[in-house]
């Protein structure tokens, strides 16, 4: 075989390709055809890519990660992390909210089913307060929730963030995008709370949840040896706190600012629940949310104080305490249960009838059964239970039709054919649908 003579090595001049990636707005293909047509370098398209990644002109080019040292007092480390848990006997989707001292190694674990601005504030207060220092740096990824534009060292910070960062002696810092590594001890963190913090407990409810999260992460994660070293988190805070910034003790808790109207029955409804004002005055009022409570003011004066309901309570009025109520709210949302249950106690076909209405999707089941139970006490049971039995015969989930059909019901006679017109057969529409496939009435006789 003769031997094959490979062709030389293309030499491309670097301060060629920069200045065609700049004219030609960094698309390789037309650099490729530049350099053929103009500087007769018949260039394949992998080995210009190449060269300018080799350049760092495609793609930049990737750095070691910085290695930071580990100083006492230097940082502290946030983030969250979904997790799906049991409570009681409903799955909820949470976010686990953990703060992590890089030095010492402690821990505040805590878990919200929202996690938003005000909710990172309230758990940064509550971490804080508990240990009563805090280290002049907060790692955090890029997240919009404390970063206002940029990404890592170009980020800035939402000016709420950053003062309220300042009144706690620490400012935000966005590590490099795709470099989680910057806070190892946090990501592991996490794997730690799913492999020795969820398994095997039992869950009640959040704030049962919350409360065994705060004794695992601040008395029993304290005295377990953390590393190779076997450090104590809780002994090595003692020679950490000599570097951290002490936190005055005035700090107020955060709260969200709310305005509402009171309604005519002295109620305003904040998140689905309703409150009674005290006193007979309107108006608007102010309504400062803390993480755990309410406070209800007016003209700058504090009227009265609510503890929030467990999560998940919904649609309940609220009262001072010792006072029995005097109202309801008006826009408090009334259940259907009661008129359900005597539906389904009427009759067997009634109950099926019930059945079939709440596994219809888009109807306003609460409103339905309401005026269907109306129907029952205007009507007679034996016009209501032939009615009913008609319209489950053949789906009827309009209430407008009930009462037509029972109209129809009210004498003893036979319901009237429907009216045909005789020549309805010779019409063109008529001779050319006879053609297509009978359609399955047959669900309407089960």
């Amino acid at each position: 075989m003769p031997h094959s003579i490979r062709p030389p090595v293309l030499s491309l001049d670097p301060e060629l390709l920069r200045q065609l990636h700049q004219e030609c707005c960094g698309y390789a293909q037309r650099m490729m055809e530049k350099l053929r047509e103009e500087h007769g370098m018949a260039v394949k398209y992998s080995t210009l890519t190449r060269r300018l990644r080799e350049l760092g002109l495609s793609l930049p080019v990737s750095q070691r990660c910085e290695r930071v040292p580990d100083e006492p007092g230097a940082e502290m480390q946030h983030d969250t992390s979904p997790f799906t848990l049991l409570l009681g006997s409903v799955r909820l989707r949470l976010q686990a909210s953990l703060l992590y001292l890089r030095y010492s190694k402690r821990r505040y674990l805590q878990f919200y089913p929202v996690f938003d601005r005000f909710h990172m504030k309230c758990f940064l207060h509550l971490a804080l307060t508990h240990w009563g220092y805090a280290p002049p740096i907060c790692v955090i990824d890029n997240t919009n929730l404390a970063r206002w534009r940029g990404l890592g060292a170009n980020a800035v910070m939402v000016p709420e963030m950053e003062a309220f960062g300042k009144a706690y002696g620490f400012g935000f810092l966005c590590h490099a995008p795709k470099h989680s590594d910057r806070k190892a001890g946090e990501e592991r963190s996490f794997l730690t709370v799913e492999t020795n913090f969820v398994p095997g407990r039992a869950f009640q409810s959040l704030e049962d949840l919350n409360r065994q999260a705060l004794e695992w992460s601040t008395v029993r994660m304290e005295q377990r040896p953390q590393g190779k070293a076997g450090l104590i988190p809780a002994q090595a805070f003692e020679h950490e706190r000599a570097f951290l910034a002490q936190l005055p003790r005035h700090l107020p808790a955060p709260y969200l600012l709310l305005e509402r109207t009171v309604d005519e029955y002295g109620y305003v409804a904040v998140e689905g629940n309703y409150y009674e004002v005290p006193g007979c005055g309107r108006g608007i009022i102010q309504v400062l949310r803390y993480l755990h409570h309410l406070v209800l003011c007016q003209d700058r004066r504090t009227l009265i104080e609510y503890a929030l309901p467990p999560w998940g309570v919904k649609n309940q009025p609220f009262h001072a305490p010792g006072q029995p109520p005097r109202y309801r709210p008006r826009n408090r949302k009334l259940s259907s249960q009661e008129e359900e249950k005597r539906l389904r106690a009427m009759d067997p076909a009634v109950g099926a009838y019930v059945e079939f209405i709440l596994g219809t999707p888009g109807l306003l089941r609460h409103q339905f059964l309401r005026r269907l139970w109306a129907f029952h006490q205007r009507w007679s049971t034996a016009l209501f239970l032939r009615t009913i039995e008609r319209a489950h015969r053949y789906r009827i989930t309009s209430l407008e039709t009930l009462e037509r059909i029972a109209l129809l019901h009210l004498d003893d006679t036979a319901l009237p054919e429907p009216v045909v017109d005789p020549e309805l057969e010779k019409r063109p529409a008529y001779q050319e649908g006879s053609l297509t496939e009978t359609p399955d009435l047959s669900r309407y006789d089960e």
